[in-house]
């Protein structure tokens, strides 16, 4: 991935707090939830409860799709990214509490008195890993997006 469209996507990631994710029901139907995420890098993780529909459906498919951006009355404006990725449930409880504690509140400090006492027994957290991203950038041109595979040479490298 070129040097220009890795730094475009990680201040996209930096700069939004939420995220509108799709998943697939049991029932085959997609559906779509905002939640808040975190991310280091090109990884991103967001926290649900352990038994909301959204755990239960990453339990039978693991691969999601997402997007980011913001509202605008300026149609040429539009930026953001749209990834294919798969949910991955984070099990390990030094991992979860780093999320939750460290890395949470630096994007949402209104959250820090709330989540370092935390009962995390109904909580699960779930690491995003995208496998293809788009960023969208319509002021380049109406449906502008550049499309990149992501491999493990540019997860490492945005780390």
């Amino acid at each position: 991935m070129d040097s220009k469209l890795r730094s475009t996507i990680l201040d996209l990631l930096d700069k939004h707090r939420i995220l509108t994710l799709a998943t697939l029901r049991a029932d085959g139907w997609p559906q779509a939830t905002t939640v808040g995420y975190v991310s280091r890098g090109l990884t991103l993780w967001f926290i649900t409860g352990r038994d909301t529909q959204k755990s239960r459906n990453l339990a039978g498919d693991n691969r999601v799709s997402l997007t980011i951006d913001h509202d605008t009355t300026d149609p040429m404006a539009i930026t953001g990214l749209s990834m294919a990725a798969r949910a991955f449930p984070v099990t390990d409880e030094a991992m979860i509490r780093d999320i939750l504690v460290s890395e949470l509140p630096k994007k949402y400090p209104e959250y820090a008195s709330m989540m370092s006492g935390l009962d995390i027994s109904g909580v699960a957290v779930f690491e995003l890993r995208p496998e293809v991203i788009s960023v969208l950038d319509y002021s380049k041109g109406f449906a502008h997006t550049d499309e990149v595979t992501i491999d493990g040479t540019d997860r490492q490298a945005a780390a």
